[in-house]
């Protein structure tokens, strides 16, 4: 082998070729020739620049040319690398620097020494009912600096670009400020600003928890609506103290232009529709809302006015000296003909024509002459008014439009909000105060213990106890700070703490972990105080703590504290039905859509994400609006990719309709052991009950049997026997032992009941016909044999052999499929009422009433759709009625689906709408289709050779397929 064909790299080059080279040389020859006959004055080196084969190293090559050279060395050029690169925001915190300047930083810090000082509370309400405008109000009046501009609402605690954008909060929001009372004492008041729409319940159920009582905001000119009712049972089932706020009283001014008398028995008609439903919710009598006790203040956030009766008082008050307000319910004033006040009298009946209420004589009418004046004539006789009033405006203020002057008047003439915070006061309990009822519903340990003593006196040097519900994001949405309560002790900057997850409990430490606080803040929406230390009753955003949370946590000391408990997870008022699968555009980014999921589940309280047996990503959900706005996150927040979604469908359930045609029985791998079954149908009622807690598994047998037996007549001996509910502790089902001592050893029987109760969990969770939750079915062991040695009995053989035996009794109880129904909610003007019943008749819906508003010309049509008929239906029904109708919808009940799901004798036919007794068995078929399961229901998997031979001796047809 020659060594020159190779260079001195080892690289092959070949042998020299004469010809190639001569051809080379001759051209080169050329070249020179024509060069000196171009440039015969050129210097002799000018060729040495000209670049030749020389070798350049990669980290030496030049791509593109530099900065210097495209603009000229006398332009400054700067280049940023790309971690240095802004990053994205998704919310308008920092767009105002002006914002972040609070005139009590200090003050307000010495207040959260204060329990007495503190007030906990959440405004809540329907869509559009006015919270966060009140909110602005607040914040105008302790932040002087922030105006609205443009006569355009402020929306302060609206901080997502998305909620500005659609007009509609989506995440409850925390404020804390002072405020001063009618007497000028400052209190503290930590208050949370919550989505009306009833998609994002969840995000007021998270507030909720956190607070000792409620705000329940209501449009004076709609009333009560659909979220109203909603948050007056959910506020009484979390035990909070309630007052109102009748909100937008300009509108039955200005709008609907009723009279004073008339505007009167409106507002009196809404006091008595909530204080009716307190009374149909809850059992404490003394449960009453009214202006006389003070607990329901009137307000016009637009205006920037609020008052209550006492401080409409103190205004006359002030004028007349001592002064006493009788203007509500049934006090009429006496107006002679004399002028003198001294003369006048207020009465309980009417003495004569001239004679009329006293709140229309001394509340509304001087409302409505001040707004007739400002809208009116506001050029000759406005001044005039505005000087018997005191209220004195510069003539660039009195030039102002109509709204701004109008806000303006009414500004100075109400002052600030003083009745709101005197009913806060007066009616909702301190920190200090509440505690103890907190405790009691939320902590799942005892208060008999010296960690459950402190925090039922919401003692600051007690053992750390913090509750977190509430998940807030970044600016740049990559980490997560925990929102949360303390409850006792003192949580600080830099402390380690252990963070105690919602599947926490003494036997079972898993789901905990040590971790350390960062900073600390205070949250006033746009911008938040840093502290280093937060003590009990107050309310905190922690750095440093997000990793181990997913929903909720507690808080705790990582040593010395080995007793504390969890507090109970979130109890929703709706539920997640509404499922949409998801998958990324490319494939290989499948793992930032799943750190997106993890995201995007800590951000909303009641999201749910799984993956189902096909290896879909699935997302749950309360409605499409919800979904929106999660799928908008997960793209543009969490995971910055292309993400597809299918079709939106819903969550079943599972049921059966009567009892087993016969007693269903399965044997344990080993044939050691044998368990027997029948299921039947659960009283009407009785799965509700469960699901709220009105009867809870860990009473003991006693009251548990009291309770079955006496509202629904069951047999004390079976009552006081049952094992479980399912598929957890509030799941709608029950495993009964119906066993009897003569035949069963209840020794051996009790030494497996934790693996026949896992058995029945686990089957309860996942039904037989789709994999969906079991649900209102009542099963009875009827017959045990159970090996003698433990060896023989462990949980591996019994656990599968109990979720069998569940199936087996479930299929021979005429299974049925169960579909989610919504509650809707439509107002509409009379004329669209025909076009909105048409709607909902095409989409399976019935309305329950239609009735018109009073004292508004709309009309509320109530009715009930099934939800997988629900996509579009707002769309459909703007469409219909020209836009004119408006509606909400909210999970309402469960309920079966018409048709038998296991009938083989229905063919569906694709692209074809199926009659109504073919819907089960479309919904069975194309659910088990998505989810990768076979076409049918197969008895091979859940009734054992021994079942099948009895099957055939009993002559039982199936139409399950083998």
């Amino acid at each position: 082998m020659e060594t020159d064909l190779y260079d001195e790299f080892g690289n092959y080059i070949g042998p020299e070729l004469d010809s190639d080279e001569d051809d080379d040389l001759e051209a080169d020859d050329r070249d020179v020739d024509e060069a000196d006959e171009d440039d015969e004055d050129e210097p002799a080196d000018a060729d040495e620049d000209v670049p030749g084969m020389e070798v350049v190293l990669h980290e030496d090559k030049k791509y593109y040319p530099t900065a210097e050279e495209v603009y000229g060395p006398e332009v400054e050029t700067l280049v940023q690398e790309e971690d240095s690169l802004t990053v994205h925001q998704f919310d308008c915190r920092k767009l105002d620097l002006r914002l972040s300047v609070y005139t009590h930083k200090r003050f307000l810090a010495d207040l959260m020494d204060s329990p007495e000082l503190i007030r906990n509370v959440t405004l809540c309400g329907h869509l559009h009912h006015g919270k966060t405008c009140f909110v602005d109000c607040l914040i105008e009046q302790t932040h002087p600096e922030i105006r609205k501009r443009d006569d355009m609402d402020l929306r302060y605690t609206d901080i997502l670009f998305t909620e500005q954008e659609r007009g509609v909060g989506i995440k409850s929001t925390p404020v804390t400020m002072v405020l001063p009372d009618s007497r000028g004492k400052s209190f503290l008041f930590n208050i949370m600003d919550t989505p009306g729409h009833v998609n994002f319940s969840d995000e007021v159920t998270s507030g909720i928890r956190l607070s000792d009582g409620i705000v329940l905001f209501i449009d004076a000119a709609e009333g009560v609506m659909l979220n109203t009712e909603r948050l007056i049972k959910h506020a009484v089932q979390e035990r909070l103290a309630i007052t109102i706020c009748i909100n937008k009283v300009d509108r039955l001014i200005v709008e609907l232009k009723l009279p004073p008398t008339d505007a009167y028995y409106k507002l009196r008609h809404i006091v008595d529709e909530v204080n009716a439903m307190l009374s149909t919710y809850s059992t404490d009598e003394n449960l009453v809302v009214s202006p006389l006790l003070g607990n329901v203040c009137f307000a016009s956030s637009q205006y920037c006015v609020c008052f209550t009766l006492g401080s409409f008082a103190k205004i006359y008050s002030d004028t007349y000296g001592s002064f006493r307000l009788f203007v509500w319910f049934a006090v009429h004033y006496d107006n002679p003909v004399l002028p003198s006040l001294l003369r006048r009298k207020f009465t309980k009946k009417a003495p004569t024509s001239n004679s009329q209420r006293s709140f229309v004589e001394f509340v509304l009418e001087p409302l409505y002459k001040i707004l007739s004046q400002v809208v009116g004539d506001c050029d000759t006789s406005l001044p005039r008014v505005l000087d018997e009033l005191g209220i004195h405006l510069v003539k660039e203020e009195l030039k102002l439009n109509i709204r701004p002057l109008l806000r303006l008047v009414c500004k100075r003439f109400f002052g600030e909000f003083t009745g709101f915070v005197d009913m806060c006061v007066q009616h909702i309990p301190s920190p200090q105060g509440g505690a103890k009822n907190k405790i009691e519903h939320s902590y799942t340990g005892g208060l008999d213990s010296d960690l459950g003593e402190a925090m039922a006196e919401c003692d600051p040097d007690g053992p750390l106890m913090c509750h977190t519900t509430k998940m807030y994001s970044t600016e740049d949405g990559v980490q997560f700070h925990a929102f949360g309560r303390v409850l006792s002790g003192t949580i600080q900057a830099g402390q380690p703490v252990k963070v105690l997850g919602e599947n926490y409990t003494l036997e079972d430490e898993e789901d905990s972990q040590i971790c350390t606080v960062g900073r600390l803040w205070i949250n006033v929406a746009r911008y938040q105080i840093e502290v280093n230390r937060v003590p009990a009753g107050n309310w905190v955003l922690i750095e440093g703590c997000d990793q181990p949370i997913v929903k909720t946590a507690t808080i705790t000391e990582p040593r010395g504290n080995e007793e504390a408990q969890i507090f109970r997870p979130l109890k929703f008022n709706t539920a997640s039905v509404i499922k949409i699968a998801v998958e990324p555009v490319n494939p290989s980014e499948l793992p930032k859509m799943l750190d997106g999921l993890r995201k995007v589940n800590k951000s909303y309280p009641s999201l749910t994400t799984k993956v189902e047996e096909s290896g879909e990503h699935v997302i749950l959900g309360t409605g499409e609006l919800y979904l929106d706005c999660v799928m908008h996150d997960l793209r543009k927040m969490y995971s910055e990719i292309d993400i597809k979604v299918a079709d939106p469908v819903v969550t079943f359930c599972e049921t059966v309709v009567e009892t087993s045609s016969l007693k269903c029985f399965a044997e344990t791998p080993n044939k050691k052991n044998k368990i027997t079954m029948i299921a039947e149908p659960l009283e009407k009622g009785l799965a509700e009950d469960i699901e709220n807690e009105v009867v809870q598994i860990t009473w003991n047998r006693k009251k548990l049997g009291e309770f079955f037996q006496t509202k629904y007549d069951w047999d004390l001996l079976a009552a006081r026997s049952i094992w479980a509910f399912g598929p957890d502790t509030t799941g709608p089902n029950i495993l009964v032992d119906d066993t009897l001592p003569s035949e069963v050893d209840k020794a051996l029987l009790g030494s497996v009941k934790d693996s026949i109760v896992q058995g029945f969990q686990w089957g309860t969770r996942e039904g037989p016909l789709c994999d969906e939750p079991i649900r209102n079915v009542k099963f009875k062991i009827l017959d045990a044999v159970i090996a003698q040695e433990p060896l023989h009995r462990g949980g591996g053989q019994v656990i599968p052999t109990a979720r069998r035996v569940v199936y087996s009794a479930f299929l021979m109880a005429t299974p049925r499929l169960m579909e989610p129904y919504y509650f809707v909610e439509v107002q509409a003007p009379a004329d669209c009422v025909s076009a909105v019943y048409t709607v909902l008749a095409r989409r399976r819906g019935h309305v329950t009433q239609d009735a018109p508003i009073p004292g508004s010309p709309l009309y509320t049509i109530k009715a009930f759709i099934p939800a997988i008929d629900s996509f579009g239906f707002e769309t459909d029904l703007r469409t219909h009625t020209q836009g004119q109708a408006f509606s909400l919808s909210v999970f309402h009940h469960w309920q079966i689906v018409p048709g038998d799901p296991l009938d083989k004798s229905i063919v569906i036919r694709p692209l074809e709408p199926q009659p109504a007794p073919h819907l089960a068995r479309e919904f069975m078929i194309k659910t088990r289709r998505r989810k990768g399961l076979s076409e049918d229901v197969s008895i091979s998997k859940f009734f054992d050779d021994p079942m099948l031979l009895e099957l055939a001796k009993q002559d039982v047809v199936l139409n399950y397929p083998m």
